[in-house]
């Protein structure tokens, strides 16, 4: 994608990313944009719960099916006019003109970040959709809780890596803002898409959590140096018994990965 649209889009890969002061240091709240807390919980009530516990420690929230269709695009509107960041997690697919009706729809709700799976005619159909909004667009490249054997199973030639990079550079090619990968494929995945772009990493968990269905997990300073601009984190959040210093302590070791890259 070329002209005023690139320009438009890469506005929303701007707001996506936290920016860094002229030597590289980054503050506190960049720092907290970076992580994103998924809301994966049953009821708005249960989110609600979990946005109070971390009020002024995390600044962006993921939303995806299971609250989205209990009553969370309502509160993914609520929480964007208020000024926080959602990345809604609807990893859309259809037809180019289904895609390209729901990107308008989503970027009228002001969320940050939308995701969609890895499909060039998707991911172009979503591209021109957004392009006059600070939307911005991931490509969800190869899901973390799937490794080769799933792969194969459903019809794929390619293994995990392969597929992740091949994806990412048709995701670059379309115009998206950012890739979803794991983050054992974002130092990779950062060759091949160059600084600009957002690369986001879900499957994180730290030291000792249980990895639960992810397949391909790492912990969040290994995420960092790797390269990805944003970390995903759920259950070792939203299931710790101390919320708010369970996302401290992640954000405490993001940093210092952040600082140890910067020496």
């Amino acid at each position: 994608m070329t002209g005023s649209g690139q320009t438009e889009l890469r506005r929303g890969v701007d707001g996506a990313f936290a920016k860094m002061g002229g030597d590289g240091s980054m503050s506190p709240e960049a720092m907290r944009s970076r992580l994103i807390v998924g809301l994966d919980v049953p009821t708005v009530r249960d989110a609600e719960s979990v946005v109070r516990a971390l009020d002024g420690v995390v600044g962006c929230y993921k939303i995806g099916y299971q609250l989205a269709f209990a009553g969370g695009l309502e509160m993914a509107r609520d929480l964007a006019a208020s000024g926080t960041r959602v990345f809604l997690d609807m990893k859309l697919l259809d037809i180019d003109n289904t895609v390209a009706k729901g990107v308008e729809a989503i970027a009228k709700m002001g969320v940050s970040m939308l995701t969609l799976h890895a499909y060039p005619k998707a991911m172009r159909a979503a591209v021109a959709a957004a392009r006059s909004s600070p939307l911005c667009l991931l490509a969800v490249t190869v899901l973390t809780s799937m490794d080769e054997q799933d792969l194969v199973e459903a019809g794929y030639e390619y293994d995990p890596h392969t597929l992740v990079l091949r994806r990412a550079e048709q995701a670059l090619a379309a115009g998206m803002g950012g890739i979803v990968c794991a983050a054992a494929e974002a130092g990779a995945v950062r060759r091949v898409v160059g600084p600009d772009l957002a690369v986001v990493t879900p499957g994180i968990r730290p030291k000792g959590a249980d990895a639960g269905d992810q397949k391909r997990v790492v912990t969040p300073a290994d995420a960092i140096r790797a390269g990805a601009s944003h970390l995903v984190v759920a259950r070792p959040i939203v299931g710790a018994r101390d919320r708010r210093a369970a996302a401290e302590a992640i954000l405490a070791e993001m940093a210092a990965a952040t600082d140890e890259a910067r020496n």
